[in-house]
C-alpha cells in the first residue's frame, strides 16, 4: 500500500494512523485524503537523489498538480521551488505565504494581466513560451520600468512513451520554441537583445507519467549543445538548466524505477554533455511533477447503488466520479480500489466502479476485484494526490469534496467541502429575466442546506 496506508490490528484501512472508516464518519464523503508522511518521504527521497548526483540543484513542485493555500505553506517549508501556471495558482501561494522569488511561471498563452502580475509580485522566473510571448513580456516589463529574469522554453524533439496527451517534448506541440531548424537559438539570441528581460537559462519538459528514463538521458544532450552553440555565436553562458520533469507514480502495477536511478542517470548525461561542450555545469532544476504528490493522495466513497447486468457485468455506483476525478475520461488512467473496512473479506466479484454523473463515460475503476460490495460500504481509490482536486469540476451542480491532511493520528482540514450556497455565490439573474412576487408566487428564495434539506427563512421562524 502506498505511504503510510496499512491494514491496522481490526482488519481495516489506516491512513496516517487514522481509520479510513473514521475520516469518513468526520468529514463525510466523497473526501480527498492528504498522506503529508508520504509527501515527506518521496520530496526527502528527490532532495537526496539530487544532493548526491549534482552540486547545485532547485526542486520544484509543479502547483498544477495540487495546491491550496495550506499546501504552499507546506512546501514552501521543504525549501522547494514552486512551478506555477496561472495568476489563478499565483494568487494560491502567495496567500499561504510562499515565497515569490521561489515561483517559476510556465505556461503557453500567458495574458498580459498575469504578466504583469507576477512582475509586480516579484516572481522568480517567467518562462518564455514563444517569440510572441517574448515581445509580449518585454512590453509588459518596460511599462513597470523592470527588467525580469527570464527561461525559454525549448521543446527538443523527443516524444516520451506515454498517453499522447501527456507528451509535450515532441516536435508538434502547442509548447516551447522547437530546436528544429534553429529556431530556439534565434530566440535566445533575440531575448539578448531586449532591454527589459534577462536571460537566465533554458527549459524543457517531455511529458508526464514516465516510466522510462532514456528520454530524460537524451534532452541534457541536446540543452546543452543548445547553450555551447549560443556561448560560441553571442558569448553568452547561461547559468541556469531546467529538465522538467514528469517522473512516473504508481497507479497499479506500473514498475516505477529508483528516484536515485533516473537522477543518477539524468546528472550523468549532463556532465557528460557539459565535459563535451565544455559549458561550465548549470545549477539544475528538477520537476517531479506527480511523482511527489500523487501516491500520497487517497479518495474516499460511499457506495449507493450496485447493479448486475446478468452476463454483462457489475456496476458498483458510488457518490462522486468524473467530477472528483476526470482522469479516467481524459486519459484512460487506471486505479486500485478497495474496501477499507473489509481488508481481510475475500476478493472474490470483479465489478466496475462508477460515478454519480450523467455521463456513460463516467467510470472510476474498471475490473476492479472486490468482496461482495453492498450498498453503504465504504470503497477507497487510491493514487489520487495529483491532477484530481485541481481538476475537480462542478458537473452537474455537485458540490466539490473536502480535503483533509492526516499525519501520526491526527486529520485536519486543508479545504472545506463547498455547500450549495457556494454553487451559486456568483450567480446574477439579469433584472429582465425576474418574474413580480405576483406572477412568481414569492420573491423569497427558499433556503436549502448543504445537502438539499429545506429550511426555515427567518421570516418564517
Amino acid at each position: 500500500m502506498p505511504g503510510t496506508c496499512r491494514v491496522n490490528e481490526k482488519g481495516r484501512l489506516e491512513i496516517g494512523g487514522v481509520e479510513a472508516g473514521e475520516l469518513a464518519r468526520r468529514f463525510g464523503t466523497p473526501l480527498y485524503v492528504f498522506d503529508e508522511e508520504a509527501f515527506d518521504q518521496r520530496v526527502r527521497e528527490f532532495q537526496a537523489a539530487l544532493a548526491r548526483s549534482w552540486r547545485d540543484y532547485q526542486l520544484l513542485y509543479a502547483g498544477k498538480a495540487f495546491l491550496t493555500t495550506g499546501f504552499a505553506a507546506l512546501v514552501a517549508q521543504y525549501g522547494l521551488g514552486l512551478d506555477v501556471v496561472s495568476g489563478g495558482e499565483i494568487y494560491t501561494a502567495l496567500q499561504g505565504g510562499f515565497p515569490p522569488a521561489r515561483m517559476v511561471f510556465h505556461g503557453n498563452n500567458k495574458t498580459v494581466e498575469e504578466l504583469d502580475f507576477a512582475l509586480r509580485v516579484g516572481v522568480g522566473r517567467v518562462v518564455v513560451d514563444s517569440a510572441d510571448e517574448l515581445h509580449r513580456l518585454q512590453q509588459v516589463a518596460a511599462a513597470r520600468g523592470q527588467v525580469t529574469p527570464i527561461w525559454l522554453r525549448v521543446t527538443p524533439g523527443i516524444e516520451a512513451h506515454t498517453h499522447h496527451y501527456i507528451q509535450t517534448g515532441q516536435l508538434d506541440s502547442k509548447f516551447g520554441v522547437p530546436l528544429a531548424g534553429g529556431q530556439a537559438l534565434a530566440v535566445l539570441q533575440e531575448a539578448l537583445q531586449l532591454p527589459n528581460v534577462r536571460l537566465m537559462g533554458v527549459h524543457a519538459h517531455i511529458g508526464s507519467q514516465i516510466l522510462d528514463p532514456t528520454p530524460f538521458q537524451l534532452v541534457a544532450p541536446l540543452l546543452v549543445q543548445l547553450l555551447a552553440q549560443l556561448r560560441e555565436q553571442a558569448g553568452v553562458t547561461l547559468r541556469e538548466l531546467d529538465l522538467g520533469g514528469g517522473f512516473a507514480a504508481r497507479y497499479t502495477k506500473e514498475v516505477i524505477p529508483p528516484v536515485a536511478q533516473v537522477v543518477g542517470a539524468l546528472a550523468s548525461a549532463l556532465a557528460t554533455a557539459c565535459d563535451q561542450q565544455q559549458v561550465p555545469a548549470p545549477k539544475l532544476f528538477l520537476e517531479p511533477g506527480r511523482a511527489l504528490v500523487a501516491e500520497a493522495g487517497i479518495t474516499l466513497y460511499r457506495v449507493g447503488t450496485c447493479k448486475t447486468i446478468p452476463g454483462v457485468r457489475t456496476y458498483v455506483s458510488v457518490d462522486g466520479g468524473m467530477a472528483d476525478n476526470p482522469r479516467v475520461a481524459l486519459y484512460q488512467a487506471t486505479y486500485r480500489a478497495c474496501l477499507p473496512d473489509r481488508l481481510q473479506e475475500p476478493a472474490t466479484e470483479t465489478v466496475t466502479v462508477a460515478g454519480r454523473f450523467c455521463e456513460s463515460g463516467d467510470v472510476l475503476v474498471r475490473d476492479a476485484l472486490l468482496p461482495p460490495v453492498h450498498s453503504g460500504d465504504l470503497l477507497a481509490v487510491f493514487t489520487t494526490g495529483a491532477y484530481h482536486y485541481s481538476m475537480a469540476s462542478n458537473y452537474n451542480r455537485v458540490p466539490r469534496p473536502a480535503v483533509v491532511t492526516v499525519r501520526a493520528g491526527q486529520a485536519e482540514v486543508l479545504v472545506e467541502r463547498e455547500t450549495y450556497a457556494d454553487l451559486v455565490r456568483l450567480d446574477r439573474i439579469p433584472s429582465a429575466w425576474r418574474r413580480p412576487a405576483d406572477v412568481a408566487g414569492s420573491a423569497e428564495p427558499v433556503a436549502v442546506s448543504a445537502h438539499g434539506q429545506a429550511e426555515a427563512s427567518a421570516a418564517g421562524r
